[in-house]
Parts: structure tokens; C-alpha cells; sequence
């Protein structure tokens, strides 16, 4: 049985993108299923709202505002029209796209924190913040830049982004330094407030257990519940919600950003006459669709303080994979991005082509690459090929011969097919799963072209005209069928398809059981061709502009290296206190919650347990055997509840490139 459609109010939502910078296909991997889901949705009967809007605080926003020389504002109205406009382009109907800088959100921000802080759940801490005496001013977290405490990697003040990836609170950073002059930072006390995330242990234990969604959000956010630590929630800028009774404090962006999903219910109830509290003070299905990167926020912290302020937690947490260009981690800085509007709308492409492949390329959860090849050759084998042939070659038939739909009865196994086919099909949306949703579709699909094929109406048409009606109309009967399947995938090539059936009333609005029943006779029009192949040199070209911007960013960072970005210069002395060995993996895991850590056991002349943060560039399998550097006098830290005695030495190139002896050495041999 479907979970939909459902008495209780239906909300879904999309992880805010960051008013920062331009939309790209990345952006598009949480939105564009979240979109297709809705539409499936409202496809089953039910009533559903859909909300998103733009994160317009933190730090990087006051960051980038001031490269820019205007101000935060001004910013964050740029990318918020460019996202409105980019969605509305690749077909992704919000009920309504806010901003987190609206007085609404402002209101419903101080009100849920006020709530807290008569809870008990915040209080107040005096912390050591880094503080910058050359632009005399405290750092907040993306000011900050120094070395990661649990592993040692280089990190920013919020997150070890290059390491193992644990969530950094203000003040723990080590060699602290400001990014904006480079500086080294102090330490001096301030004030803060902190959010009591420690005492939702229990609540949380108990709530992920009945949390729908993901299994691979649902399962990390279990391993993180086993630890909680309490969060500092204010930050030292002057851009964002303030913190109530301290102007000179904000709250931190992880907080006013996911109450946004709430106050955009609440703008648009406003307008439309209904009421928000039904969906965050009553029963109700809210269903976040994010990224895999923002877990944590989604799972543990946003339903903690959901529950702590007394509002309605969410149902399910979808979790996406995240994404590749050309087989490479996707990076901006290093030119493997493809940006929406400059290298796809821009160039003509249909929308409907890249929502196709973002819901069909793979496994919603699983890390989904980016081709042009690869991209031209769904597009041409399977819209072109097997549901564009069908669909033209059954209507242009039905028109040259007929003028119309013919009379007569579907057949009994023609509706069974289809019957079936949306069952497979609402299945597969319930678990979160478009690629096994959209192949169901195409299945059926090429079931069409198999039996148009098989039963050869050209010929039938000389001499059994009766027959030859009763194949044409099961075929435009699958034609219909495919039409409304394909809607929330396909909604713009879809409306022509079904006005080019002559089917009556809207196809957006139209259910899939609307398949089950016998398509009328109508007069049809000359249908015109739905999707066109993507030619060879239309797909270099856009190979071209890749492969260019790559070479730029390559170009761009050897200038910096240049430049004379270089690490402060050391004694041998000082290089003499790394007791740097040479070590044999003997056995390599995986750490269950984590996607980043490997757990290795490695002979350095004796046995030590290490945590390395390599595990999206190499397999446990792979590394048996190999003999690795290892910096053996690092300061033990437990991540992920593990602990490591040791760090792996690796060079940053498109992922860790692990450092190796040019022959076999025994194990324990010191680095000199």
C-alpha cells in the first residue's frame, strides 16, 4: 500500500541554497527529484505544499559581499532573483521561494529562540574566540582558517572541509589564523550562547527510529546521536537575525536557515488563506529533500530544536548523493562545475533533458556523475529513442490514417500493463527511488514500441481496418499512460504530448488513474516531434567548455602557488620534533557513519590503529599491503568514537594522493 495520499497535511521542502553564487547542476540534484516527488505526489491525490527559499546569513555571505565591495543585502538579492529565475527555467514550481532575511523569518526566529531560552535548552558560555588584532575584530567561523584538533588537517573555523569532516565550535581551532589579512589570531573570552543539544539524547534515539526518508541519512545521524555535544549558536557579525536582547550578536545561519521552512509556510499561508500551524504545531508529514553534506542539521539539530520549542518534527529526510563532473569530485575552484544557465540553458537545451538524467542516471542516494557523453546518450536512446519514437510514431500513424482516435475498446491486457506500471511506479516514488520510478516508465515505453512493432498496423491498415483501429487505440492508450507517468519528470514535454493527443483538461492536474480510463475518440492534429538527437558536435563543444574552464582554474591556482603562498619558513630543528616513519597497512575498514574515514591498523615498526580521511579516493581493499608515510608523533583524537594514533601523510590532488616509499623498506624507517 502507498504512503500517499494521506489525511494528514503534506509539506515538502528543499535545503535553502546559499544566496552565495550562481546555480549550478549540483544545486539541481536535491531540487529537481524533490520537485518530480511533489508532482507525483498531487499526481496520487494528494494536497501538498512545497517550500524553499534563499539562506541569506553567515559568514561567507559578509565575506564575499566585502571582495565585492557591496553589501550583504545587495548580495543576497542577486543570487535570490538568479535562483527564482533558474528554477522557474528548469520547470520547478515552489508553492513559494522565500528569504531568510524576510521580517517574517526574523520574527519566527527570535520567537523559537526565546523559546528555548525559556525551556532551559540555551545558555549562556564564556568561550575564547579568535580574534584578529590587525582588523580588530572577532572571527567568526569562515574568517578563520588553522588546523583541525581531531586530525590535523587544515581546516576553516566551522568544519575540517579537507579532513574528516567533524563540525568545528568556535575556539577549537588550532593555529588560528584570519583569513582576510592571514595573520595570526589571539585568543580572547567572549560571551555566547549555546544551544543544550546533549539533552535531546534520549528524544533523538527514540525519534530516528521511526524517521522516514534515506537510509543513508537516517543511519548517519544515528552513529552522530551516540555523541552529542552541546552547539554555540551566535556568532560576532552584523549581518543575520540578532540574538534576543544582544545587538551585538547574531544567531548562528544553522539556525534562522532551517526555521525559514517555516516561515515560508507561514508567507504563504498569508496569502493563500490557509494556516501554517497545521504543519509545524499539529500532525503532519514534513519531508526535507537535502543534500548528504547537511545531514547532521537535518537529523539532529533541527529536530532537536523542532522538539525543544515545542513545533512539529520532520517525517522523513531524503538525502541525495552528491555529485561529479567527468568522473572528478566536483569543484568549483578547480573548474569541474557545469553552471545551469551559461552551460545548459544558455545553449538551448530542454530542461526535461537534465531532469531526466538527474532522476534516472542512478540510485537517488548514490553519487551521481555528470557526462556530456553520457548525457547525450540517455537523451538519444531513451527519449529519442524508445519514448519520443513511440509517442510520434503512434500519433503520426493515428493521424495519417485516421484523422482521430479510432472507436472501439481498449484491450483487457493493455490496462493490466499499465495498471501494473503505476503501481511499480508509485512504489518507487514512496521509497525514494526515481531511477527505479523513471526505468518502470521507460519499460513501458518500449513495451509501446514492442507491440506497435509486433503487430505491424501498416499492414493491417490495407486490409483489416477494424484490427488496425484496435491496435492504434491500445497504442494511444499507452501513449496516455506515458504521459501522465512521465508529467512530473517531463512536465513541459509532457503538456505538448497531451494536447497533441487532444486529451481534455490539464495535464498537471491530471492522476495516474486518469491512465485506467479508455481514452476518448477525438479528432488529432499532425503531432510535431516531442525530442530531438543531440548531435556529436553539439556535445565537443560543451566537452570544449569544460575542458577550457579546467585548464583556466589549473592555470589560475599554479599563479597563486607562484605568487608566493607559501607556508612559513622552519628550522631543521623544528622539522626534527615530526617523527615521520614508513609503515605497512596490514588491514583497512570502513567507520559505519562516516563517508570520509577508513580505520587502518599499520606496522610502523609497531602496530597502530590511524584514522585517515580518505575513503571517497581510495577502498579499504586497495590499500592492504601498501606502505605509507605516517607523521607517528601526532596527538591521539578519537573521530567518529575511533581512536587514532597517528597521521597518514597524503598530497591534496583531486583527492588524497598517498605519499609512498620508491621501493619497499622496512617498517618503522624514519623520514629524514
Amino acid at each position: 500500500m502507498s504512503n500517499f495520499p494521506s489525511e494528514e497535511p503534506v509539506l515538502v521542502t528543499c535545503g535553502l541554497p546559499y544566496a552565495n553564487g550562481k546555480c549550478h547542476i549540483g544545486h539541481l540534484r536535491t531540487y529537481v527529484p524533490a520537485d518530480i516527488f511533489i508532482r507525483a505526489l498531487r499526481k496520487q491525490g494528494q494536497e501538498a505544499v512545497f517550500v524553499c527559499g534563499s539562506d541569506a546569513h553567515g559568514t561567507p555571505i559578509v565575506v564575499n559581499a566585502e571582495e565585492q565591495g557591496t553589501t550583504p543585502k545587495e548580495l543576497v538579492n542577486k543570487y535570490h532573483l538568479h535562483f527564482e529565475k533558474i528554477f522557474k527555467a528548469m520547470e520547478v514550481e515552489f508553492s513559494i521561494f522565500g528569504n531568510t532575511d524576510s521580517t517574517t523569518n526574523h520574527a519566527r526566529t527570535n520567537s523559537i529562540v526565546e523559546a528555548l531560552i525559556d525551556a532551559g535548552y540555551v545558555y549562556p558560555q564564556v568561550i575564547r574566540l579568535a580574534y584578529c588584532p590587525k582588523d580588530k575584530r572577532f572571527l567568526p567561523d569562515r574568517y578563520v582558517e588553522g588546523i583541525c584538533p581531531y586530525c590535523g588537517a587544515v581546516a576553516r573555523g566551522d568544519e575540517c572541509d579537507q579532513g574528516c569532516g567533524k563540525h568545528l565550535e568556535p575556539g577549537e581551532i588550532k593555529n588560528a589564523k584570519c583569513r582576510i589579512c592571514g595573520n595570526p589570531a589571539e585568543y580572547r573570552e567572549q560571551e555566547h550562547f549555546f544551544f543544550r543539544l546533549s539533552a535531546f539524547g534520549g528524544f533523538l534515539s527514540e525519534y530516528l527510529d521511526t524517521l522516514g526518508g534515506t537510509s543513508n541519512a537516517i543511519n548517519y545521524a544515528k552513529e552522530w546521536a551516540k555523541e552529542l555535544k552541546d552547539w554555540c549558536i551566535t556568532r560576532n557579525l552584523e549581518w543575520g537575525v540578532r540574538f534576543p536582547g544582544h545587538d551585538d550578536l547574531v544567531v548562528y545561519v544553522w539556525v534562522d536557515a532551517p526555521i525559514g521552512y517555516i516561515s515560508f509556510t507561514e508567507e504563504w499561508a498569508n496569502k493563500t488563506g490557509n494556516d501554517w500551524e497545521k504543519y509545524w504545531r499539529q500532525k503532519a508529514r514534513v519531508i526535507h529533500f537535502i543534500g548528504e553534506d547537511i545531514t547532521y542539521h537535518h537529523c539532529i539539530f533541527w529536530p532537536a530544536m523542532l522538539k525543544g520549542a515545542g513545533y512539529t518534527q520532520p517525517w522523513a529526510v531524503v538525502a541525495s548523493g552528491m555529485l561529479k563532473i567527468d568522473d572528478r569530485k566536483f569543484s568549483k575552484s578547480r573548474g569541474y562545475v557545469v553552471w545551469v544557465d551559461e552551460d545548459y540553458l544558455d545553449h538551448g537545451f530542454h530542461p526535461d533533458l537534465l531532469r531526466y538524467y538527474i532522476a534516472n542516471y542512478t540510485s537517488h542516494t548514490k553519487e551521481l556523475n555528470f557526462s556530456w557523453k553520457v548525457f547525450q546518450d540517455k537523451v538519444n536512446n531513451e527519449l529519442v529513442g524508445a519514448l519520443g519514437n513511440f509517442l510520434h510514431r503512434t500519433l503520426h500513424f493515428a493521424h495519417k490514417n485516421f484523422g482521430a482516435i479510432p472507436e472501439g475498446e481498449v484491450d483487457r491486457d493493455i490496462f493490466e500493463k499499465i495498471s501494473s506500471t503505476i503501481n511499480t511506479v508509485i512504489s518507487a516514488f514512496d521509497e525514494y527511488e526515481f531511477k527505479k520510478a523513471t526505468d518502470a516508465m521507460m519499460e513501458l515505453a518500449q513495451y509501446g514500441n514492442a507491440y506497435f512493432q509486433s503487430h505491424e498496423p501498416w499492414q493491417l491498415v490495407k486490409n483489416d481496418v477494424k484490427s488496425c483501429e484496435r491496435v492504434v487505440k491500445n497504442c494511444l492508450q499507452i501513449s496516455k499512460a506515458l504521459i501522465l507517468l512521465f508529467e512530473p519528470v517531463l512536465p513541459g514535454n509532457m503538456e505538448k504530448a497531451w494536447k497533441q493527443l487532444s486529451l481534455p483538461g490539464d495535464v498537471h492536474t491530471a492522476r495516474f488513474e486518469d491512465a485506467l480510463v479508455e481514452i476518448p475518440s477525438a479528432k488529432l492534429e499532425a503531432p510535431s516531434i516531442l525530442f530531438t538527437k543531440l548531435e556529436d558536435k553539439k556535445i565537443k563543444e560543451m566537452e570544449a567548455i569544460l575542458d577550457r574552464r579546467i585548464k583556466i582554474a589549473i592555470a589560475k591556482e599554479k599563479n597563486k602557488l607562484e605568487a608566493g603562498t607559501e607556508k612559513a619558513e622552519i628550522t631543521f630543528e623544528e622539522f626534527q620534533k615530526m617523527d615521520i616513519r614508513i609503515g605497512t597497512v596490514l588491514a583497512a575498514e570502513n567507520i559505519k557513519g562516516s563517508d570520509k574515514l577508513l580505520k587502518l591498523e599499520v606496522d610502523i615498526g609497531e602496530k597502530r590503529q590511524i584514522v585517515a580521511g580518505i575513503a571517497k579516493s581510495h577502498s579499504p581493499s586497495e590499500l592492504v599491503g601498501k606502505q605509507v608515510a605516517v607523521l607517528a608523533n601526532m596527538k591521539p583524537a578519537k573521530l567518529f568514537g575511533v581512536e587514532s594514533r597517528g597521521m597518514v601523510l597524503a598530497a591534496d590532488v583531486e583527492g588524497a594522493v598517498l605519499l609512498m616509499p620508491e621501493k619497499k623498506v622496512r617498517e618503522g624507517t624514519k623520514v629524514r
